[in-house]
C-alpha cells in the first residue's frame, strides 16, 4: 500500500478504503471495506476505537464541514487512485449525532440560501438585459437601416449566457465592431438567404456560404445606408 498522507490538524485521522480484500490484524474481520494503518498493520474501525462512527460521503461541502464542526471525533476517508499514484479523499466519517445537528444547520439556512439564489438569477437577468440592449443599440450605430426589432432580436440571440455565442465572448462583452458584424452577418446568413435550404439539399458549408455572399452583403449595404427624411427636431 502507498504511503498515506500525513495526518495533521487539519486533515485529522486517516481511514482508508482499501483496494482490496484486506483483514484486522487483530481481530481478522475481513475484508474490509475501511481500515486505519497502525504501525503498518491493518485494523478494523471497531478495534481502532472509530466504529461508533458513520460514513459521510464527499460532495456536500457546507455538510462536510458543519459534520466535523459538530464532530468530537471525526476522520477523513481516503482511496489510492491508481492511475494518478496518489490517495484521494472519498468522504469524512463523523459521530452519527454530529451528522444529524449538521443537517439540521443546512436545512436550517436552506431558505437563505433559495432567496440568494433567486437574487443572484435576477441580478443577472438585468445585466444580461441591459448587455442586449447596449448590443442592439451599437447594431443600430452600425447598421442604421436595420429594423429595430431585428436588431433587438440579433442581440437577444446573439448575448445569450451560456451559448457559447459572439454576444458571450471577450470581444462581444467589449462590443467590439467585429463582433457585431459577426452576429448581424449570421442572422441575415440563417434569415434572409436560402442558406440554411442549401445545408439541408446536402450542399457543404464552404459551398453554401460562398452562393450566398453576395446575398448577405446585399443586405448589409442597405442597412448600412444612413436614414434619410428624418424631421429634426
Amino acid at each position: 500500500m502507498a504511503r498515506l498522507p500525513t495526518p495533521t490538524p487539519r486533515l485529522g485521522l486517516v481511514v482508508v478504503q482499501p483496494s482490496r480484500g484486506r483483514r484486522c490484524a487483530r481481530c481478522r474481520r475481513g475484508p474490509l471495506s475501511l481500515l486505519v494503518l497502525e504501525e503498518g498493520a491493518p485494523r478494523c474501525l471497531v478495534c481502532a476505537d472509530l466504529g461508533h462512527l458513520v460514513f459521510l460521503p464527499r460532495g456536500d461541502t457546507a455538510l462536510t464541514r458543519r459534520s466535523r464542526e459538530e464532530s468530537a471525533l471525526s476522520a477523513v476517508v481516503v482511496r489510492y487512485n491508481r492511475r494518478r499514484s496518489r490517495y484521494e479523499r472519498q468522504g469524512v466519517l463523523v459521530e452519527e449525532a454530529a451528522l444529524a445537528r449538521a443537517e439540521a444547520r443546512c436545512l436550517a439556512d436552506a431558505e437563505a440560501r433559495r432567496r440568494r439564489r433567486a437574487r443572484d438569477a435576477r441580478s443577472r437577468a438585468a445585466q444580461d438585459a441591459r448587455f442586449a440592449e447596449a448590443f442592439a443599440a451599437e447594431i443600430l450605430r452600425l447598421f442604421p437601416r436595420c429594423p429595430p426589432d431585428r436588431a433587438q432580436g440579433i442581440a437577444a440571440h446573439a448575448s445569450v449566457r451560456g451559448s457559447g455565442r459572439v454576444g458571450r465572448s471577450a470581444a462581444g462583452r467589449a462590443l467590439s465592431e467585429g463582433a457585431v458584424l459577426w452576429a448581424v452577418r449570421a442572422s441575415v446568413r440563417h434569415l434572409d438567404t436560402p442558406y440554411d435550404r442549401l445545408l439541408m439539399a446536402g450542399v457543404v458549408r464552404h459551398e453554401a456560404r460562398r452562393r450566398i455572399a453576395a446575398d448577405v452583403d446585399a443586405v448589409l449595404q442597405a442597412w448600412r445606408e444612413p436614414r434619410t427624411g428624418v424631421p429634426a427636431e
